[in-house]
């Protein structure tokens, strides 16, 4: 019975952690106003827990037990540091240490926490690198090796970006709060750009073995749903189409690659183990976002929906997939979507028309393997096998992971005499 009970509370924790993390620790950081004390006083108060649950069972609000012991660990952190008294002063001056036995709990206030905390993690002062780290660490929970392995870069290095990351937000004084309406469009476009690079990251990983990290992509969708579901009623259009983006997305994510880890391209999926669910979720938020202001997440969203709505390949809407390329081209133009473009032109004209629109990109996207696979591929198409291995050994010189790797050798040796 002992040995049940132990599980059952080391589930809960484990549970709690999970979901509630970011929870926890805006709130903390609201009441201490330190990125550091908040971790490690949160951290002591899961252990904590870990002992007094198994003899005193769990609390009817756990996340509440956690955020009040956390505060009491953070007070005496704070006692214990240099200019104790002037801190203290401060603190009680302010009215952030509750005198009350019972911690500060309401919801809504909750939810501002955590979106003055992901503004926060996600401020433009901030190198990128440093709001992807410190979104999955606070807003997260994930563990500062578990973010070096994602990134594959060594945990020292993680943990010197999160470091950097928390004094600047320090030293510079950066604001704990959600940004006014006059700053917030320009804002908001960076929380969802690192949304999006942590769920790309998993999705398509740049190095390393695995071709899809599904941890990154589940913890994007995540954060993309609490941004949603913390602007409600009115949540921006891009967070929206963001959303919707990822969700279908990661519905194919069980039929890109074959039972050895090998890329499956998505004409040769099979398409009854996409996750209808998510696509379900996904449909009616693509046209929800379609209906506010034209932003690039729904363009793209909406191409995506196109894609999981067509039943079999051979069914792709491709003649409306270009036209909204076309859209996105005008609206976001760069090259990687021109290249996107041309290859659903290819799919409505001819390989040809495709290969000369890709010519005109040459010199932009030389350094990018995808360009180079992707000509390949129209080239293969077309039996024109000699310059198609010279394609696929360019990308096969430029491409960092060893899934994509293996795919780029098999159709090198495909069309290799």
């Amino acid at each position: 019975m002992a040995s049940n009970a132990q599980s059952d509370v080391t589930q809960a924790i484990a549970s709690i952690y999970r979901a509630e993390w970011g929870r926890i620790i805006a709130t903390l950081i609201r009441l201490v106003g330190d990125f550091d004390v908040a971790e490690e006083a949160a951290q002591e108060a899961f252990s904590v827990a870990l002992n007094q649950w198994q003899s005193k069972g769990i609390p009817d609000l756990p996340c509440a037990w956690i955020i009040k012991t956390a505060r009491y660990k953070a007070i005496d952190r704070l006692r214990r540091r240099t200019r104790l008294k002037e801190k203290l002063s401060w603190y009680a001056a302010s009215g952030l240490i509750p005198t009350s036995e019972e911690p500060t709990y309401d919801t809504d206030e909750i939810s501002d926490d955590r979106l003055r905390l992901i503004f926060t993690c996600c401020h433009p002062a901030l190198a990128i690198e440093a709001q992807v780290a410190l979104t999955l660490r606070m807003l997260g929970g994930l563990e500062t090796d578990e973010i070096a392995r994602a990134f594959l870069v060594p945990t020292a290095t993680m943990a010197q970006r999160l470091v950097r990351a928390k004094r600047k937000i320090r030293d510079a004084g950066i604001p704990y709060r959600v940004p006014d309406t006059t700053e917030l469009s320009a804002r908001i476009e960076a929380v969802l750009t690192v949304i999006y690079l942590i769920f790309n990251e998993g999705y398509a990983a740049t190095k390393g073995e695995a071709m899809v990290k599904a941890d990154l992509c589940t913890e994007a969708i995540r954060l993309g749903r609490l941004v949603r579901t913390l602007m409600t009623p009115q949540p921006p259009a891009e967070v929206t189409a963001l959303v919707a983006l990822m969700l279908l997305h990661d519905s194919r994510r069980d039929a890109r690659l074959d039972e050895a880890g090998d890329i499956v391209l998505l004409e040769d999926q099979d398409r009854r183990r996409w996750n209808q669910q998510q696509i379900d979720e996904a449909l009616p938020l693509v046209e929800e976002a379609l209906r506010g202001e034209i932003n690039s997440f729904a363009l793209q969203a909406a191409i995506a929906a196109l894609h999981c709505q067509a039943a079999r390949a051979q069914e792709t809407d491709w003649l409306q997939i270009v036209r909204l390329y076309d859209l996105l081209e005008r609206l976001q133009p760069s090259p990687i979507v021109s290249l996107n473009r041309a290859v659903a032109i290819s799919m409505v004209d001819s390989p040809q028309t495709a290969l000369g629109l890709m010519d005109e990109l040459a010199l932009q996207l030389d350094g990018y393997h995808l360009f180079h696979a992707a000509r390949a591929e129209l080239l293969r198409r077309i039996a024109a096998f000699q310059e198609a291995a010279q394609s696929y050994a360019r990308a096969l010189v430029l491409v960092t992971n060893d899934s994509e790797r293996r795919f780029l050798e098999r159709r090198l040796r495909e069309v290799q005499p």
